[in-house]
């Protein structure tokens, strides 16, 4: 008679990497096969990518699971209030120019 152990899921390690959109460094964390069904997550306020960071390896095994940080969240850069509006409306054309950008 022959053991059958549980199969052990695979493990995707979860890279950070950067986007350079508007002079700024966007953040990002990137998880799973790069040819698979993509997830943004998006963070609310006032948080980061890092709240994901239990769900993102949950979820790599069956997708590629993306989750930027905005200006001034997590380790994106965080430019003076002078230089930077930060409004959601700026968020989002930041997110727009990040999903162009970062593959």
């Amino acid at each position: 008679m022959t053991a059958v152990s549980p199969s052990t899921p695979v493990q995707h390690p979860v890279h950070y990497r950067t986007a350079r959109i508007n002079d700024m460094d966007i953040v990002y964390r990137d998880a799973g096969p790069q040819d698979a069904p993509v997830i943004l997550l998006l963070h609310g306020f006032p948080t980061s990518s890092n709240m994901f960071r239990n769900l993102i390896p949950r979820l790599a095994g069956s997708f590629r699971v993306v989750a930027p940080d905005y200006p001034g969240f997590g380790q994106s850069s965080m430019p003076d209030h002078t230089q930077f509006a930060y409004t959601f409306e700026n968020y989002a054309n930041i997110v727009g120019g990040w999903s162009r950008n970062s593959g």
